[in-house]
Formats: structure tokens, sequence, C-alpha cells
């Protein structure tokens, strides 16, 4: 998967936005002001993508290019490498359950914004 791909996937979700808080490298992906997802655009060599803990941790065995997320929370983000190591489907699905995992912890009022949107 291409830095674009990977882009054009994350923004067709409801609610998303991109910006760049950190600096003007890390593309940041927010639904409702809540990152689900970041990566590099000059160097797109891996993005970060929250995780269920458990899930997080049978990805990083049965896949090479999963691992602890870099300058995150290890427990709650994997890093994911863009060297094809991982299938595009799986980072999709990845990219899907990050979202997923942000959604359902939105306050109620947010949902419905979201839903409505």
């Amino acid at each position: 998967m291409d830095v674009e791909s990977f882009r054009e996937y994350c923004i067709t979700k409801k609610g998303v936005t991109e910006s760049f808080p950190f600096d003007n490298q890390t593309l940041v992906f927010k639904v409702m002001d809540k990152m689900f997802a970041l990566t590099g655009i000059d160097n797109f060599v891996s993005a970060n993508l929250k995780c269920d803990p458990e899930k997080a941790i049978e990805l990083r065995e049965e896949y090479d290019g999963i691992l602890p997320g870099y300058h995150m929370n290890k427990r709650h983000w994997n890093t994911v490498m863009m060297n094809g190591s991982v299938p595009d489907n799986k980072i999709k699905y990845l990219i899907d359950h990050s979202y997923e995992l942000v959604v359902a912890k939105l306050p109620k009022k947010l949902k419905e914004e979201l839903r409505e949107s």
C-alpha cells in the first residue's frame, strides 16, 4: 500500500479529518477529533493504528510487520510496516478496526453527531 492509497482509505470514513498537529511530516487522521491513525508522508514506511490489546498480541505474533506502537501506548497501538509484509486487505481491516474502536469510545453526543453527519 502506498501513502496515497492509505490516505484515501482513511479519509473516506465518516467524520474523518486529516491534519499535521505534530509537524509537517506526520499525517494524523481523526474521527470527531480523536486520533485513530497516523503516518509519515515523506517516508511512508509504517503507520500507527489503534488496536484492541488482545488482538494486538495475536497480530504481532502472526505478522512480522506488526509491532508495538512506536511512540504510542504499546498496549493499545500497533505500528504496521508498509513493506509488503502485511497484505493491503489486512491493513484496511486494521484501519477499520482502529476507526471502530475510537468511535465506540466517543461520548453519546458525539456518536449522534457522527450518525447525523
